[in-house]
């Protein structure tokens, strides 16, 4: 692929409006998904959600890839594309001829080529990250490369925004249902 910019303004806009249109962070990360993919022109796209306890990256949203390949075995933190979660992009303009891949071999049987993992950060944490996939070897643009980068910093907030809507909303279910029958009028949705 060459390294002409994909993301234009519209790509960029219509991707931005999903996320801050969206509190349901299942519905708007699979639809960020298909909407990199085509955008980008590339094999497929996956946002991964970093497991502190395991220290493995869990998949969240997919486009584009086999269950049997999001099934290959877990990603570990510190083998998978680790300078992704110290806040660093990592291009893999080869798959078959790079260490930092896990799995190298399944890549190939998926027939992923090239791969860029891009960080998605909130407050200055890690909260996972975005993996997009090429057929063939990938050389991105810096234009689209930052555009990206930006777009994570967009998903980390809105992963944290939505949470804590979710959290808000089970909260109050809780307290609604909870209440004495005299004062949940009181209450109103």
């Amino acid at each position: 692929m060459s390294n002409e910019t994909k993301i234009t303004i519209k790509t960029f806009k219509t991707v931005t409006k999903a996320i801050a249109q969206s509190d349901n962070l299942d519905i708007m990360t699979n639809h960020l998904c298909q909407l990199l993919v085509t955008a980008l022109g590339i094999k497929a796209c996956a946002i991964y959600l970093l497991d502190l306890e395991t220290n493995e990256l869990e998949p969240l949203a997919s486009f584009g890839l086999t269950p049997g390949y999001l099934a290959k075995g877990p990603l570990t933190a510190k083998r998978s594309l680790a300078d992704t979660l110290e806040g660093k992009p990592v291009i893999v303009a080869d798959v078959a001829n790079d260490t930092r891949v896990q799995y190298p071999q399944e890549a190939q049987k998926e027939g992923i080529g090239a791969m860029l993992s891009l960080p998605v950060m909130s407050s200055g944490g890690i909260l996972g990250a975005v993996r997009l996939y090429h057929s063939e070897p990938w050389h991105i643009s810096d234009e689209d490369l930052e555009s990206l980068l930006l777009l994570c910093d967009y998903i980390g907030l809105a992963m944290t925004f939505t949470s804590l809507l979710n959290a808000v909303q089970s909260i109050y279910e809780v307290i609604r249902n909870d209440l004495p029958v005299a004062v949940s009028p009181a209450i109103k949705n």
